[in-house]
């Protein structure tokens, strides 16, 4: 089980720290709404496998705010970015 968790913890590290450095390199909005996005994914992803591994449901709830903060931000920037004819 803990080669599993180190291979599931540095793959979700090697993922955030690419959408990290698209984040900040991203040369237009899209890009960089589209890395933030992605990096939300891998932390909802990295709360799952905490609660995974420990067993407890008390991350459940931290891990579904996240993910709908995560929904309703893209979907606002998508529209703003639409209303604004920015690609």
């Amino acid at each position: 089980m803990t080669v599993v968790l180190t291979i599931c913890g540095t793959m979700l590290a090697v993922a955030a720290l690419l959408c990290t450095a698209r984040l900040i390199k991203g040369p237009t909005l899209a890009d960089r709404v589209f890395a933030l996005d992605a990096l939300l994914i891998v932390v909802v992803i990295a709360i799952g496998v905490w609660t995974a591994t420990t067993g407890r449901g008390t991350y459940i709830e931290a891990l579904l705010v996240i993910a709908l903060v995560a929904f309703i931000g893209t979907t606002t920037v998508a529209r703003f970015i639409e209303r604004r004819g920015d690609t």
